[in-house]
C-alpha cells in the first residue's frame, strides 16, 4: 500500500458511527472532541477516569466490548515534564504500557476497524540527526530525563505494528512533537516548559516582581504545536493515512528556550527581566521533528506559536481558578 495519500480519504470515517477517545478530558483528547464535534461527528463518547480506569483490563474489554467504536483514539497517557518523569519513572512507565495495552487488546478483541495511537516525540534518541525523521527511532540512546515514558510509547508503536501483521487491522501510530493549548496541565511542579512560562510570568507580572527565573540555559530549541492543529491532524491521518511506520506530526519550526520565554513574557505582558538557573537540567540540546512525511498527505499547520501563545494565556485567564493547582 502507497505510503503517502492525497486526495480523497483512503478510510472515511461515518460522522454518525462511535468513536471512542480515551483521555477526552486531557489537553489532547478535548481538543479532540471540539474538532471531531465541529467536523460533524455525532456520536463522541469518553469516559471519565472515575468511570473507567484504563488500567483496569477487565473493565477496558468490557466497554469496548459493549461500544463496539468504529474508531478508538488513544489520547491516554500519564504526563508530565522534566521534573515529574524523574520524580517518578516507574509510574510514568507502568501505568503508560497498561493503559495502551489495555485498549489495544480490547479493540481487537472487539475487532474495532480504526484506531489512532497517540505518542511523543520524546521516544526518539536523545542526539537524533536534526530535524528526526520517523526511521530515527531504536537508533540510539534516548534522554534519561523521560526515558521510562519514552520507552512505553515505544512499546505502544511496536504494538500497532505487531496487531498491522497479525490481524491485518488498519491501526496507525503518530508521534506529535511539544504541545500547548487550552486545558493544558498549568501546575506549578508537573507541567510542561510552555504552561509553566505561561504560570511563572503572570505571577510574576500580577506581584510586581522584578525578574523571573527559568530553569537551565535557555539555549535548546524545542518545537512547539497548538493543540488544535494536532486535532486536525489526526482526522486527516485516520482519514488519509495507512502506515504501519509512525507518522510524525509538528510544525517543521523550532525556537531556543530563550526565545520561547520571550514571547511567553511578551504574551503575559510582563516587563521584568529573565533570568536563568544554569544549575537545573536543559533536557535533550534539540528537538526538531521532519514533517515532510504528512505534510505529503496533505497536512499543514494553521496556527503560529506567537498566536497559540496569546490564545493559550486567554483561556489561562478565563479559567484562572481552576487550573491554579
Amino acid at each position: 500500500m502507497p505510503e503517502h495519500r492525497v486526495g480523497s480519504p483512503i478510510h472515511q470515517l461515518d460522522r454518525e458511527a462511535p468513536v471512542y477517545i480515551a483521555g477526552h478530558r486531557g489537553l489532547v483528547g478535548s481538543a479532540l472532541w471540539r474538532h471531531l464535534e465541529a467536523n460533524g461527528f455525532t456520536n463522541l463518547v469518553g469516559w471519565s477516569s472515575s468511570e473507567l480506569d484504563l488500567r483496569d483490563r477487565a473493565a477496558v474489554h468490557e466497554r469496548v466490548r459493549a461500544l463496539r467504536p468504529a474508531v478508538v483514539i488513544d489520547a491516554a497517557a500519564r504526563v508530565g515534564g522534566i521534573l515529574a518523569n524523574h520524580t517518578y519513572p516507574a509510574e510514568f512507565l507502568s501505568e503508560n504500557l497498561q493503559i495502551q495495552v489495555n485498549l489495544m487488546d480490547a479493540a481487537v478483541a472487539a475487532e474495532v476497524p480504526r484506531l489512532l495511537f497517540l505518542g511523543s516525540s520524546c521516544i526518539y534518541p536523545k542526539f537524533a540527526e536534526q530535524p528526526i525523521r520517523e526511521d530515527s527511532l531504536l537508533t540510539g540512546a534516548l534522554e534519561p530525563t523521560n526515558d521510562a515514558y519514552a520507552i512505553a510509547k515505544i512499546a505502544g508503536i511496536m504494538q500497532v505494528q505487531a496487531i498491522r501483521r497479525q490481524y491485518g487491522l488498519p491501526y496507525i501510530s503518530a508521534m506529535p512533537t511539544n504541545l500547548y493549548g487550552p486545558g493544558d496541565n498549568f501546575h506549578p511542579r508537573n507541567s510542561h516548559v510552555l504552561p509553566a512560562l505561561i504560570r511563572r510570568f503572570h505571577e510574576a507580572k500580577e506581584s510586581g516582581a522584578a525578574s523571573v527565573t527559568c530553569w537551565g540555559t535557555g539555549t535548546p530549541k524545542r518545537e512547539f504545536l497548538h493543540v488544535d492543529d494536532l486535532a486536525a491532524a489526526c482526522l486527516h491521518l485516520l482519514e488519509h493515512y495507512d502506515d504501519p511506520q509512525t507518522i510524525n506530526i509538528g510544525t517543521g519550526v523550532d525556537q531556543t528556550i530563550a526565545e520561547i520565554a520571550e514571547m511567553t513574557a511578551a504574551a503575559v505582558d510582563y516587563q521584568g527581566d529573565i533570568e536563568w538557573d544554569t544549575s537545573k537540567p536543559d533536557g535533550t540540546p534539540r528537538k526538531l521533528l521532519d514533517v515532510s512525511r504528512i505534510k505529503a498527505t496533505g497536512w499543514k499547520p494553521q496556527i503560529d506559536l506567537q498566536t497559540g501563545l496569546s490564545d493559550t494565556y486567554r483561556w489561562f485567564l478565563q479559567h484562572a481558578s481552576e487550573v491554579r493547582g
